[in-house]
């Protein structure tokens, strides 16, 4: 439950280098007042990660997926800065992904932390592209064409849960399913797909806001011009998001596709898998079958040069992002925060009456990644809970 006693944190503000402190109560921001000089923390709100398959052996598309498996998976996502976060279902018979998301509507009634931080669950898929390349690790035995009827039923199964859903609109019946969803406040976004840009536009025009891990997820060969990807950097309804690890995407590649789509219209996320925190070695996974995890992160499925999923967390990525692509702190953090979490109930934000979901953390230049020293949700601090 959240604190009800008045509290503050210090530190530096990300977007502008000065010195503020937050107070909060009850759960929700009270006051921004100005700090004292010489303070040396940063202080940001909580991060935002509308991607996140597994972490460290909690994994969303594990066959037996419990409710401990999901609280698990919340508070290792707290340890890395993360205080909202989808966890994502990939291309699954439909009875595996109803199963799962029964099991992450439960653990959200059971769990108010679990609750607060998972405002939705984003599926990605099974509507995709059936090539290798555009379906990257997964299964082209379930991948299927859009059916609103199955998008009703997972939603009467899960009490409304999925928010959000990834799909190629390549399908003749994609734009009436985007239409659909969308009237339902369901965020769509494109993705493993194969789609042309005339396909990629009218998707836009349907009502679909969002690009899945854009740069990846395509064939590997493309025209120079045109083709999907300049469709979407191009069209100012989509917002991307990014795996910013240094594998999905080179620092140029990164930095110029940033540079497009702009600062307001680009989003970090981690697409973290399971195996993320675990030591190397082959393994056999849900996401991607047989996989080697390698010494360096890198994660492809086994014999290919495919990946499988990524293993950077999302504080990583704001520091990939610092350090690689000419961009801010300021911006890289808004891209983790404010800018994904317009889509999750405006989360995301230090504003009076806002959650008080904050992380207080240390980095400078040279950094690979931020370390966080506390994370509050809803008020309460969980640095002795989850360090």
């Amino acid at each position: 439950m959240p604190n009800t006693s008045d509290r503050s944190l210090t530190g530096l503000d990300p977007s502008t280098g000065k010195s503020i402190i937050v107070h909060y109560a009850n759960g929700r921001i009270t006051a921004i007042t100005a700090g004292a000089p010489g303070e040396t923390a940063w202080l940001a709100p909580g991060l935002i990660d509308l991607q996140v398959n597994g972490y460290r052996g909690n994994d969303m598309n594990a066959d037996d997926l419990t409710i401990d498996a999901v609280q698990n998976l919340a508070r290792r996502m707290l340890a890395t800065g993360v205080t909202t976060f989808l966890p994502t279902l990939i291309t699954a018979p439909e009875q595996k992904i109803i199963h799962n998301l029964r099991i992450i509507s439960a653990a959200c009634h059971a769990d108010p932390l679990v609750a607060h931080m998972i405002p939705c669950v984003h599926v990605e898929g099974p509507h995709i592209a059936p090539e290798d390349g555009p379906r990257g690790a997964h299964p082209r035995e379930h991948v299927r064409p859009p059916d609103i009827a199955e998008f009703m039923r997972w939603q009467a199964a899960s009490d409304d849960l999925v928010g959000m859903v990834t799909l190629s609109p390549h399908y003749a019946l994609a734009p009436e399913y985007i239409r659909v969803l969308s009237a339902r406040s369901i965020h769509i976004s494109l993705g493993h797909t194969s789609a042309t840009e005339d396909q990629i536009h009218s998707a836009a025009a349907a009502g679909a806001r969002l690009c899945t891990h854009l740069g990846n997820g395509v064939a590997k060969l493309l025209p120079r011009h045109p083709n999907l990807i300049w469709a979407q950097l191009a069209n100012d309804r989509l917002s991307a998001t990014f795996i910013a690890d240094g594998y999905h995407l080179p620092a140029d590649t990164l930095t110029a596709m940033l540079r497009a789509k702009t600062v307001p219209r680009s989003i970090l996320i981690s697409d973290l898998v399971t195996l993320a925190g675990l030591a190397p070695g082959e393994y056999v996974t849900p996401v991607g079958g047989r996989v080697d995890l390698h010494q360096d992160g890198r994660l492809n499925v086994a014999g290919s040069d495919y990946l499988a999923g990524a293993t950077a967390t999302l504080k990583s990525a704001i520091a990939y992002i610092a350090a690689n692509t000419g961009f801010s702190l300021g911006d890289a953090m808004r891209m983790a925060t404010a800018n994904p979490g317009s889509f999750v109930g405006n989360r995301g934000v230090l504003r009076v009456g806002a959650s008080a979901d904050l992380i207080r953390f240390r980095w400078e230049q040279g950094f690979s990644t931020l370390v966080i020293e506390e994370a509050v949700v809803q008020g309460k601090s969980w640095q002795s809970e989850v360090w």
